[in-house]
């Protein structure tokens, strides 16, 4: 394999790695505000426990979160040179301001947690609000560069050097506000429907007491409401985001929709496999106009296809199947929002049926597979280029050789990690079951 592949292949499985943390970071610590509101308002120390335990939780994956977010940030500069090159010049600043929102991040979770004991309700929600704070600034701060490399501004390149630089232009990109709302809904999203899962897995189980069952069934609630507003907020920001791309990467919506001719009334291509010989989504399901009307508001826009752009800069078209596959997941979970919490309304007095509560444990995998497959679509939906319309993959990807090795210790590194994350969780809260803190003496909060 050539070093640019080899290169791809090993940051691609990094930020596969490092975006479970990143993402799970973002939106457990937003619940945990929550279950400290709902404490509060309500006087019901069972959220207190809950916000407890997400935080010995939330401890634990950022102690992974932050030496895998190093690791990124290493292999930037060692693997894609000629992109940070760039980047040093024209994108700087929100990596530089990110500093500052971990900073407060880790300060009020150190506050939140060591000083939990002394502090009143209302300073425990302020803290753990900077906590949430620092958390979603992080990321959308990181996502600005992201978007930056879909939709790039701020400089000029005249005979191969960089000109004209205006850092708040780059930072101001056009994709900059769509796809930062898209990236923290998706994380709250994500986050709530985790914990969707890890409580309704202990609904299965028979055995619990019934102060245990209560605890978890609040739980449950909280999450499933936060997890529905999420993911419809995130369903709505689909429009958006196809307008963006109509607008401003028209190669890479006519990839992830299959459509190789420029048309009005486009056809919004459901699952199917893009043929570049018969040139049109096989075995797919075609909902006439639907594209047209998300790219430009009415179903007789023209959208442009792929026969307009040279094949040479065509992304890989099994970026429709990922494209699909994210698409399906988010409506799916909000399928199983809607009907949870329809039937807890319904049947207030009975429990959730057993068939509901198998559901509900996979919500949680489910929408990490989202999150996913959306930013693998989003960085492959890009190809060939790293930062679009300037810089081919090619031109940032480093020459030097031995990427192979690095490759496959860091994938036997990330194994490793994985399975040591799951089992200190599994320690942990094995030794600190719940009923020994719905048990404990009212003043111990952490």
């Amino acid at each position: 394999m050539d070093s640019v592949l080899l290169s791809r292949m090993l940051f691609g499985t990094s930020m596969a790695f490092h975006i479970i943390f990143a993402t799970l970071g973002v939106g457990v610590t937003l619940m945990i505000f929550f279950a400290e509101i709902l404490h509060w308002i309500k006087k019901d120390r069972d959220y207190g426990v809950m916000a407890k335990r997400w935080t010995k939780g939330f401890a634990i994956l950022l102690g992974v979160a932050i030496p895998s977010g190093t690791i990124v940030g290493v292999m930037l500069s060692l693997l894609w040179p000629g992109f940070m090159e760039i980047v040093g010049k024209v994108i700087a600043v929100p990596f530089q301001i990110e500093i500052f929102a971990f900073f407060l991040e880790a300060v009020f979770m150190s506050i939140y947690v060591y000083a939990a004991d002394r502090l009143s309700n209302v300073m425990r929600i302020v803290s753990v609000a900077f906590v949430a704070f620092g958390a979603s600034s992080s990321a959308f701060l990181i996502n600005i560069a992201h978007s930056w490399m879909n939709t790039p501004r701020g400089f000029d390149v005249v005979d191969g050097a960089i000109t004209d630089i205006d850092p708040w232009a780059a930072v101001l990109n056009p994709s900059m506000a769509v796809t930062s709302k898209h990236v923290l809904a998706t994380a709250y999203m994500t986050g709530a429907f985790v914990l969707v899962s890890i409580a309704a897995f202990r609904l299965l189980r028979k055995t619990s007491s019934g102060q245990e069952r209560a605890y978890h069934k609040k739980g449950l609630m909280l999450a499933l409401v936060i997890a529905l507003l999420a993911s419809l907020y995130t369903a709505t920001n689909g429009h958006s985001t196809a307008g963006m791309l109509h607008e401003e990467m028209p190669l890479k919506l006519a990839a992830a929709e299959g459509l190789f001719e420029t048309q009005a009334n486009a056809p919004l291509a459901i699952m199917g496999i893009p043929d570049v010989e018969a040139e049109a989504v096989v075995g797919g399901i075609e909902i006439p106009g639907m594209l047209s009307w998300l790219a430009t508001g009415s179903s007789d826009g023209v959208v442009q296809g792929l026969n307009d752009f040279p094949q040479d800069e065509w992304p890989p078209l099994f970026v429709h199947t990922l494209f699909n596959l994210m698409v399906g997941i988010g409506f799916s979970l909000i399928g199983i929002a809607v009907l949870a919490l329809g039937w807890a309304i319904v049947f207030r007095r009975r429990n959730l049926p057993t068939w509901l509560l198998v559901v509900l444990v996979t919500t949680g995998p489910l929408s990490m597979l989202g999150i996913e497959f959306g930013w693998i679509f989003s960085c492959v939906g890009r190809q060939p280029w790293t930062i679009y319309g300037f810089q081919l993959t090619s031109s940032a990807a480093t020459n030097s050789g031995n990427v192979g090795i690095l490759f496959f210790l860091f994938i036997s590194l990330y194994i490793m990690l994985l399975v040591m994350t799951g089992l200190v969780l599994r320690y942990y809260f094995a030794r600190n079951p719940v009923y020994k803190d719905l048990q404990a003496p009212q003043g111990e909060a952490f």
